[in-house]
């Protein structure tokens, strides 16, 4: 769906509520958190989609790691999880499906999550995918809202995997671009969420299909900030610049831009391929982690301590804009 359609959807409906969740369907955070003690909350997620990988079992593992990182993304434990299939089984067999759930559990015992069932229809396109519940200290949420003057932000993963995996389907993608993607996507986000918990994050949200600018620009929006992306700094992956230049392009780039782009200052002046990557969908991207100037260090350190490779500073607040407000700079 493009980005707005569910609000849409909703807009009018009255929806339950309970003084216990702390946080819903009013913000725009990446899972639901409920409260069930002074000093534990619940916190869920759902998450599925169509074949990015032509391999079942990479599949599988690349989108049960999508699926828990929105859990990683609020600061929360993931604990259990259950599997929710759509596949055409009459037609393609029951081996796929074996393989894609194989590629799930070796996600899930990597996290150190436990698998308690699930749900699966009959559907002439696989999709796959987890809900997932975790457990979360109700005072130490990271949310999108909490950017603040001098904040600077890091990413914890490269960009591109929206290119490649088109690139992919056109039978152009190389085998050390593919390659690079899947390590890339089968990475869990629990050491990053660790590292920023541990260096007092202000704000936190992990990117994916809404592209590193559209996510940006949902934690600008919340906090009512003004971000200026230094682009250069951006980190991509092997060959992703290269195939956007050809033209390679995920289709959700143009609907992310269309959305998002009105509240983003200077595209004109930074090269069109890579502001494509700039709104390039992702799957099982990096995390996006606030925190005041002090405590970049703490972070950084902390993130490469727990072996994440990728450690990029690349935004930084400057002062208030209600609304929200991206600056692109080189």
């Amino acid at each position: 769906m493009s980005p707005g359609d569910l609000d849409q959807a909703l807009c009018g409906m009255e929806i339950p509520f309970d003084p216990n969740v702390l946080v819903g369907l009013r913000g725009v955070d990446d899972a639901g958190v409920y409260r069930i003690s002074e000093d534990l909350a619940l916190v869920q997620t759902i998450d599925y989609f169509t074949p990015i990988v032509d391999d079942p079992r990479t599949f599988g593992q690349v989108a049960a790691a999508n699926s828990l990182s929105d859990v990683y993304a609020m600061g929360g434990r993931p604990i259990t999880a259950m599997n929710v299939v759509c596949f055409p089984s009459k037609t393609l067999g029951l081996e796929p499906l074996r393989e894609i759930l194989k590629g799930g559990l070796d996600t899930l015992k990597e996290a150190g999550v436990a698998l308690l069932g699930g749900h699966s229809v009959e559907d002439a396109e696989p999709k796959y995918g987890l809900s997932v519940t975790g457990i979360i200290d109700p005072r130490r949420i990271l949310k999108k809202d909490g950017l603040g003057e001098a904040h600077e932000i890091i990413l914890t993963k490269p960009l591109g995997t929206g290119v490649i995996s088109t690139a992919l389907k056109g039978q152009m993608a190389s085998p050390e671009a593919y390659e690079a993607m899947v390590q890339s996507m089968r990475m869990l986000n629990r050491a990053a969420s660790e590292a920023a918990l541990e260096a007092g994050a202000a704000a936190c949200t992990d990117v994916t299909g809404f592209g590193l600018l559209g996510h940006m620009m949902e934690m600008a929006m919340a906090s009512g900030v003004r971000i200026v992306l230094e682009t250069e700094r951006v980190p991509i992956l092997e060959g992703a610049l290269a195939y956007a230049g050809m033209g390679m392009v995920h289709g959700g780039t143009l609907a992310n831009r269309s959305f998002f782009g009105q509240r983003v200052e200077g595209e004109d002046l930074i090269d069109p391929v890579l502001l494509d990557i700039l709104y390039d969908p992702q799957t099982s991207g990096g995390l996006l982690i606030a925190v005041p100037q002090e405590g970049v260090g703490v972070l950084e350190n902390g993130l490469r301590k727990r072996g994440v490779a990728t450690v990029a500073s690349v935004a930084r607040v400057e002062g208030k804009a209600p609304g929200g407000k991206i600056v692109l700079s080189k």
